[in-house]
């Protein structure tokens, strides 16, 4: 009988000691991820998300200036923002010409895609001045610096009738450039970059 009394009393002190180890071992990570949480701050990100990604409709992008000066920051996000639009619709011209011209008969494929790429650059160049900004937020740092979140969009129709025109215009296009090829071979592209979503 003493022999149960001390193997219950063992077994007694055994479990409070294994569960006073388990509550301590969890304490301690209780206050490792506190002290985590502490170190980190949530960041909010202005004009971002699914309204302000690119569709079938309309190119878009959006980026971050900061500086010391107000308007120093909103031409820094406007020139971010502008270089990130003309990044997109260069990926989605240089589809377009690659696939369309050599679904045609041309007599010299480079050539005609150097001409093709270069007129494109030119419509796209003059595009980029008529962006609509399409949200814009200003905010300024602990540190006194003004930051400028800037959100912009390009009409796909805008852009497309630009391309038609100055293609239309070309002379050495002219006789083999079919435009409604052109248009769904541009739209396929458009697709593709709706898809990835990364915009």
């Amino acid at each position: 009988m003493k022999a149960n009394a001390y193997k219950s009393i063992y077994l007694l002190t055994a479990a409070a000691f294994i569960l006073s180890v388990g509550l301590s071992g969890c304490g301690s990570k209780k206050k490792a991820t506190n002290v985590a949480a502490e170190e980190e701050e949530l960041i909010t990100y202005y004009c971002s998300g699914p309204d302000y990604r690119t569709d079938k409709k309309h190119f878009r992008s959006n980026a971050i200036g900061e500086s010391n000066d107000q308007m120093v920051a909103r031409k820094k996000a406007m020139s971010n923002a502008k270089a990130a639009l003309a990044g997109q619709i260069e990926t989605v011209i240089k589809g377009t010409t690659d696939n369309y011209v050599n679904s045609r008969e041309f007599n010299n494929v480079e050539e005609v895609e150097e001409r093709f790429e270069t007129l494109n650059r030119e419509v796209v160049n003059q595009q980029l001045n008529n962006l609509k900004t399409i949200c814009q937020k200003h905010t300024r740092t602990k540190s006194g610096k003004y930051k400028t979140y800037l959100a912009v969009e390009m009409g796909v129709d805008a852009l497309e009738e630009a391309m038609k025109r100055r293609l239309s215009r070309d002379k050495q296009l002219k006789i083999d450039y079919d435009y409604e090829k052109y248009k769904e071979t541009f739209e396929k592209e458009m697709e593709k970059l709706e898809e990835q979503g990364t915009y």
